[in-house]
């Protein structure tokens, strides 16, 4: 499937209720208190805010059309607010609503108070393996839900994940994602991402399904207990090649079981890698999961550091929070 047969297939198959946007459509930026900014990207800004009719507090990401025009992203945009504004899911984040004017598209978020993943693991180096072991879990369950639903997210990554109020991670940027209801007939194809995360099939262009999800997963997991991605390298064309030809080489300090669960996701070939059921039942993934979430006090303290990853496409992926 190319980039106008997926538009096509989101925009019949994933629309907003009427209701919905004559609601959001009466929405101004006069309608929020704005408390701070706690993010930047490319193309916009992300803002704690409080919606003024009710007290109650979001994250308002703020688009600058022309920057989206300019780029050709206002379709992509589109998809990503119709798949996520139709998710609901404990470990999605929250798309309440958008509404524009005349210059800026305005996304109205759940506000994640522990900000990024990927701000976590910059200041820990790495994170220890029962709290990725559950992380992973919670991201499985949010795989599930959208993957049953026809949805590919297309670009997990620990900018990708945030934390919530409890600890929880939340699933989040839509950006990359697609409605993929028939890949028997209109099979994907286009490249999209981020560099380090893409699966060996979709690198070699070739046709691929969820399964690039379950290999970002191998990788995520891999980053969370190392603290670099597996196949990071000088330049594009050589991450490229040890994407498709090297194997896995993991340190000694990660344990025999997160070895094995790493090695069973991360298979170059698609067919070969294991169900999000199969991920579950692990051993690695049911001993950490079978413990007591840990209390508060453990919910991570993340920094305001957000380093550029390498992206293989512009994306809306680029605005990320920071943390306050």
């Amino acid at each position: 499937m190319n980039s106008s047969q997926e538009q096509k297939a989101n925009k019949e198959n994933l629309k907003c209720s009427q209701n919905q946007r004559t609601i959001l459509s009466t929405l101004s930026m006069n309608d929020f208190e704005i408390v701070r900014q706690i993010g930047k990207g490319k193309y916009g800004y992300v803002y704690l805010a409080i919606y003024k009719a009710s007290g109650y507090v979001v994250a308002l990401k703020i688009l600058l059309k022309q920057e989206l025009q300019h780029e050709k992203l206002l379709k992509q945009l589109k998809r990503e607010v119709e798949i996520q504004g139709n998710l609901d899911h404990p470990n999605i984040l929250k798309l309440y609503g958008h509404f524009q004017d005349d210059n800026r598209i305005v996304m109205i978020l759940e506000f994640a108070q522990y900000g990024t993943l990927y701000d976590f693991l910059k200041r820990s180096q790495r994170i220890t393996e029962g709290r990725s072991a559950r992380y992973i879990a919670q991201i499985v369950r949010a795989l599930q839900f959208i993957h049953q639903k026809h949805i590919i997210h297309r670009d997990i990554k620990p900018e990708n994940l945030l934390v919530g109020r409890n600890g929880e991670i939340k699933l989040a940027d839509f950006g990359w994602a697609t409605y993929a209801p028939d890949l028997s007939s209109t099979p994907l194809t286009t490249v999209c991402g981020t560099l380090d995360y893409l699966a060996p099939e979709m690198v070699r262009r070739l046709p691929y399904n969820e399964n690039v999800d379950v290999w970002a997963l191998g990788i995520l997991c891999y980053e969370l207990l190392v603290g670099v991605p597996p196949f990071e390298a000088i330049g594009f064309h050589e991450t490229c090649r040890r994407i498709v030809s090297d194997n896995v080489n993991i340190p000694d300090h990660v344990s025999s079981e997160a070895r094995n669960f790493i090695l069973m996701v991360l298979q170059k070939i698609p067919f070969c890698r294991p169900s999000l059921e199969d991920i579950l039942n692990h051993p690695w993934i049911r001993m950490h999961n079978s413990m007591t979430t840990p209390p508060s006090s453990s919910k991570p303290r993340v920094n305001n550091n957000s380093n550029n990853r390498r992206t293989f496409n512009n994306t809306l992926s680029e605005i990320r929070y920071n943390t306050f």
